[in-house]
């Protein structure tokens, strides 16, 4: 089974919680009125599409509903569908590669939302195009999360930088610009702690990373990703804010979107965030991570049938 098929199957809690629901509300209904439009908007707040986002869609829908003068309720799923694709757009923002030496991407996020894996997925998904990858264990902080990764740099085959568990980030940092450049690697992933409990102290040392990476090599790091968890619906959308606020974030990677009822909260990251998701994960195995592609992501969550990928 190919990636779309998957990623439909996977979609099928979210499916079943979005669109099934919202065409529960529309069908057997005579006409529209302003009791159907809050239900609309009762069914996206539910499925962790979030306030502003359903507010938006539901008075996007009104306005289509006006301009063609439509009186069936039922005429309304398209038209939902419609919006949903015009508010989540079409564009694909890829992984941002530097041509004139390695990749620096810094990886951030709360522990457990699938960030070693999601780093693990990347190294094997870039060896395979033929780069050679580097991982550094920037989570000191857990000595499981350096034994995860080192796990994760055996089974991929590639080479990891680690210091031991309770030593300084921003030196395993160092180290590992330094590594990638004088071995000559196309990609450097940086992992870093994720603890909240202690807010600033963990934003302090993100920030520190940072800046030890970009003055180690300038212009990195070229990418900051932001991981997030598909499964805990709206609070993804606080964490991106308050990494947002230690780094200069500059894309999603949203894991666990299968087997999830809310992953309609792609949809309010993607229009209520000025940060683009660029990858999404939908399973435990090696393939399971790929580009985020929004058309695709409205197929898949509309049940369209076409041709795999």
């Amino acid at each position: 089974m190919g990636f779309f098929n998957r990623l439909k199957e996977s979609l099928t809690k979210t499916r079943e919680s979005f669109v099934e629901k919202i065409d529960q509300v529309v069908t057997g209904r005579k006409g529209i009125d302003e009791e159907l439009y809050e239900e609309l908007e009762e069914v996206l707040i539910q499925a962790d599409v979030g306030v502003n986002t359903a507010m938006t869609l539901v008075e996007r829908v009104r306005k289509g509903v006006k301009a063609r003068n439509v009186q069936e309720a039922y005429r309304l799923k398209d038209i939902f569908q419609e919006e949903l694709e015009y508010l989540m757009g079409e564009k694909i923002s890829p992984i941002q590669l530097n041509p004139e030496g390695p990749t620096v991407i810094m990886v951030v996020g709360v522990n457990g939302v699938g960030k070693t894996t999601t780093i693990g997925k990347l190294a094997h998904n870039y060896k395979e195009q033929g780069k050679k990858v580097l991982l550094a264990a920037g989570d000191t902080f857990r000595a499981a999360a350096i034994d995860q990764l080192e796990i994760w740099a055996q089974r991929v085959g590639v080479d990891i930088i680690k210091h031991q568990e309770g030593s300084d980030p921003g030196a395993v940092a160092y180290d590992a610009v330094h590594a990638a450049r004088s071995r000559k690697a196309d990609i450097l992933l940086i992992d870093t702690a994720g603890r909240l409990h202690n807010k600033s102290n963990l934003m302090d040392e993100l920030r520190k990373v940072y800046k030890v990476i970009a003055r180690e090599l300038p212009g990195a790091p070229h990418e900051v990703l932001l991981i997030l968890d598909a499964t805990t619906g709206q609070n993804a959308l606080n964490q991106t804010k308050i990494f947002s606020e230690a780094v200069h974030v500059t894309g999603i990677a949203l894991t666990k979107l299968d087997g999830t009822a809310k992953g309609g909260v792609v949809t309010a990251i993607v229009t209520e965030m000025a940060i683009p998701v660029k990858l999404i994960g939908i399973g435990e195995g090696m393939d399971d991570l790929k580009q985020f592609n929004p058309k695709d992501f409205i197929d898949a969550l509309y049940g369209v049938n076409k041709e795999d990928q």
